[in-house]
């Protein structure tokens, strides 16, 4: 499961690329079967493994306070150059902060402190059968867009056209196991799946934003600009300045405010988001009170910049909230598609030039841990050497895996010891002559054809060149060329969907109920379709298949097991250098903001905050 857009109002080093956002499918008309119907029977929520834990009916979640007072604005800051669409939903353009998130709702809405569980939202109840084989959404007759127009069945097969269609590839991945839609009345629709065992589909179906059909009938899905759309959401677009700023204003006649999934939640009045170029001009603007709220990415700044008068007394606080939300993985991300990384041991080998001990004592103030694993901080990360039902699983690939799969427990390369980097460049020395790599006159080159081994990095932060340039140097002492280049946020996020790159720094999120996502991910369909997420390029029939058992396991203990073992495949193809990770949510607002006593385990979320009368 991938949040699509309802994730936490984080804005996180990596969020200039959370606008990737897109299935093909067939479509029918013709009716289930009366036996068919009496298989499932409407539910108000579902888990996706179990039973959810809110019964129906039930008047809030239990992470929110139900009695915050709305009202108030609450105003953040964007580092990015600008945006120049209200379209989040395509591969064109970039699109405004915020504009998913509260512009547009979705037929169920998710629950912070469980697996992967959703709640009627838009969908007043939902039925499908044991097998998961189709699923059927009730829409609420009191569901309205913006306009005041009703959302109906219509709009719902509406969206997902559209989305499968002329939508981000994305979506055609995501839902790529539809087939066939049927409307069965006004309020009533029905999606059928051809691949049964795909558990997920109901409820990333219920993931899906509503758009009205009656608003895009005489416009062109991927060319709105500007102009502000009719929503499904809370918020309306309010005023804005092209590529400076942008407003969202909360809607008084909202009609799921008194819904147990809204109670408690989306209480500022507006919410506003302001564009800076530069993170150190944004933390000087938060500090003097030209925006209300900031996520500290930076370890230094989180140390040594939140100092002065209005921290001791109060009037700006900070904190460090704990969460127990899968951290993913961060790393410098190798796009295998280029021949220099298309070598495993290659990669393997530029893992043992970055030291992150130094890093993280130096740069870092020793604040973060090392990333081992693409579901870090969770109970799917393999750990280890494979054991159990892991094991079982992997021993049917035996013939095509690398046999230290069974051998060696991963770990990301350390410099803690008496080698330290010296024996870790030693190591990599070695994996390179095993490459077919030599070094003459200092230079690191190939045996055959005498090139050097040289490489591009893109970045579109300029601090993060603190972090690049030590790990540059010690690829020099092995005579290798690693050339930096720093590029604008639009030019990069272009250039990545293009995978127009040789190595970026990037985070791959995580939840705690991998599925349908993982396809986006690591699935061989998606190495040339341009803005899918599988940037490292992974090729794999071993990979495909295992992201296949994710995606159809049939209980948490089989998800848990199958996950780990593909995790496992991963961290032994050396597609990343790990980077780190932390299990807080660095957090500094000023205090009149206010947010409830409990955090649910996914961490800080915004729409449960509000501003102090």
């Amino acid at each position: 499961m991938t949040r699509i857009f309802t994730a936490p109002r984080l804005t996180t080093f990596f969020s200039v690329l959370a606008l990737f956002a897109s299935p093909t499918s067939l479509y029918a008309s013709d009716s289930s079967t009366d036996t068919e119907q009496l298989e499932a029977q409407p539910v108000h929520g579902m888990a996706m493994h179990g039973a959810p834990r809110y019964p129906e009916g039930f008047s809030h979640f239990d992470y929110v306070n139900p009695e915050a007072p709305k009202g108030g604005a609450l105003k953040m800051a964007v580092v990015a150059n600008g945006f120049d669409t209200f379209n989040p939903f395509v591969i064109r353009g970039v699109a405004a902060a915020g504009i998913s998130n509260y512009l547009y709702d979705t037929l169920l809405e998710y629950s912070a402190d469980e697996p992967f569980s959703m709640y009627g939202l838009i969908a007043e109840s939902l039925e499908t059968p044991e097998d998961r084989s189709y699923v059927v959404f009730n829409l609420r007759e009191s569901a309205r867009f913006q306009d005041g127009e009703p959302i109906e069945a219509d709009d719902v097969k509406f969206s997902f056209e559209i989305l499968t269609t002329q939508g981000h590839p994305f979506y055609r991945n995501y839902y790529a196991d539809v087939s066939k839609v049927t409307i069965e009345n006004p309020h009533r629709i029905r999606f059928d799946f051809q691949e049964t065992s795909n558990r997920e589909l109901p409820l990333i179906l219920g993931q899906m934003p509503i758009f009205p059909a009656h608003y895009w009938e005489n416009r062109e899905f991927g060319k709105n600009g500007l102009t502000p759309p009719v929503g499904s959401g809370a918020y309306r677009i309010g005023s804005f300045e092209a590529g400076r700023t942008i407003e969202y204003e909360r809607q008084d006649d909202y009609w799921a405010k008194d819904l147990g999934v809204r109670k408690g939640r989306l209480n500022f009045d507006r919410v506003r988001y302001d564009y800076y170029t530069d993170d150190t001009v944004a933390l000087e603007a938060f500090k003097a009170g030209s925006f209300d709220f900031r996520v500290e990415t930076s370890a230094k700044n989180w140390a040594t910049a939140y100092t002065g008068e209005k921290f001791d007394n109060g009037t700006i606080i900070t904190e460090a909230i704990e969460h127990h939300r899968p951290t993913g993985m961060q790393g410098f991300v190798f796009n295998t598609r280029k021949k220099v990384f298309s070598d495993p041991l290659v990669r393997e080998a530029l893992t043992y030039a970055f030291d992150f001990e130094w890093t993280n004592k130096n740069l870092f103030y020793g604040q973060y841990d090392r990333t081992n694993s693409y579901f870090e901080n969770s109970e799917l990360a393999a750990t280890g050497l494979p054991t159990g039902r892991e094991l079982e699983i992997l021993e049917g690939y035996k013939d095509k895996l690398d046999q230290d799969i069974f051998t060696k427990a991963f770990e990301a390369p350390s410099t803690d010891g008496k080698q330290g980097l010296r024996g870790n460049l030693r190591t990599a020395m070695e994996l390179l002559r095993s490459a077919g790599y030599e070094v003459r006159d200092g230079k690191m080159v190939h045996t055959e054809t005498g090139k050097q081994l040289a490489f591009e990095i893109l970045l579109f932060q300029k601090t993060f060149e603190r972090v690049v340039l030590p790990f540059k140097n010690n690829l020099a002492r092995l005579g290798i060329d690693m050339s930096v280049r720093l590029v604008d946020s639009n030019q990069y996020v272009q250039r990545v969907r293009e995978f127009d790159y040789d190595m970026i720094t990037q985070g791959i999120g995580q939840s705690d109920s991998p599925g349908n996502e993982q396809r986006e991910y690591w699935h061989s369909s998606t190495v040339d379709a341009n803005g899918s997420r599988n940037y490292a390029g992974v090729n794999d029939p071993v990979v495909d298949e295992l992201v296949s058992l994710v995606i159809q396991a049939p209980n948490r203990d089989e998800l848990v097991q199958r996950t780990r073992a593909l995790d496992r495949v991963l961290l032994h193809g050396h597609y990343v250098v790990p980077h780190w990770h932390l299990a807080k949510d660095r957090v500094a607002y000023w205090s009149h903001l206010k947010h409830p006593e409990k955090t649910p385990k996914n961490g800080t979320d915004l729409d449960d905050w509000w501003a102090e009368p």
